[in-house]
């Protein structure tokens, strides 16, 4: 199925986002863009925010993590009948404005996982931050065998391809590398990134990420990859190229 006539949804991972969520689903629903948000076991007005408004909400009673939100999601996307899913996060640092210039990229460049990449105001970001993302970077797009331009956006466009990954045994902030690595090296997905702006300063939240647990974690995730696919040689040289990044204003 193309692309362009590809059923797709965006789906909403939160978790104590009452500060934003309403303001991000408000924009993404005045796209015209079905919504699916999973709330991740919220203990503020989260979900009561979102029962206000006409989107999918599936409910954690307890916290599972990003990754178990995600896969519930993929699930409930799949279910729905839809072919691809746009994912963003709920704090506010990814806008819906962007979500109709990677969809068009995912148009041109099917059978590829299409990532709103934070290559502009790349000075909002803190220096460990930027570190830390340049590492990652560095490691998963050897486990990927291609380079890839911000491998930790949570802002990305996920093809039925990528969807029928859901089960794969990862947790956390784990499961976006693990999809990545898997579409890349079991599905012979491509992956495309469309420049969007780094967004640190303002009134977000903090991250949910932990840096050194989840960090470590990922790290361990990626190596095994990288030794389980085999051709280390090989899978590092591919991974050193250019990644393939369309800038939105020709998409």
């Amino acid at each position: 199925m193309s692309p362009a006539s590809a059923r797709w949804c965006v789906l909403i991972p939160c978790l104590n986002e009452e500060a934003a969520i309403r303001s991000v689903v408000e924009s993404v629903l005045a796209l015209g863009a079905p919504v699916i948000v999973i709330d991740d076991g919220s203990d503020d007005r989260t979900p009561e925010i979102i029962a206000t408004l006409p989107v999918t909400l599936l409910r954690h009673e307890e916290r599972c993590g990003k990754g178990e939100a995600l896969r519930r999601g993929f699930r409930e996307a799949l279910r729905q009948g839809y072919d691809a899913v746009l994912t963003m996060d709920g704090d506010g640092q990814h806008l819906a404005s962007d979500i109709p210039r990677i969809a068009a990229v995912a148009q041109r460049y099917p059978q590829h996982i299409v990532i709103g990449a934070r290559l502009l105001d790349c000075e909002q970001q803190p220096k460990g931050r930027r570190c830390a993302n340049a590492v990652a970077d560095w490691g998963i797009s050897w486990a990927c065998a291609q380079p890839v331009a911000d491998t930790q956006s949570g802002q990305r466009w996920y093809p039925r391809e990528a969807l029928d990954l859901v089960e794969l045994p990862a947790e956390n902030f784990v499961f976006e590398a693990a999809i990545l690595i898997a579409a890349s090296r079991e599905k012979k997905l491509g992956v495309v990134s469309v420049p969007i702006a780094s967004r640190y300063h303002g009134t977000f939240r903090p991250s949910h990420l932990r840096p050194v647990r989840d960090v470590t974690r990922i790290t361990l995730y990626t190596i095994g990859r990288v030794v389980h696919y085999g051709h280390l040689v090989d899978s590092y040289r591919r991974s050193r190229g250019t990644p393939r990044v369309v800038d939105d204003t020709l998409a």
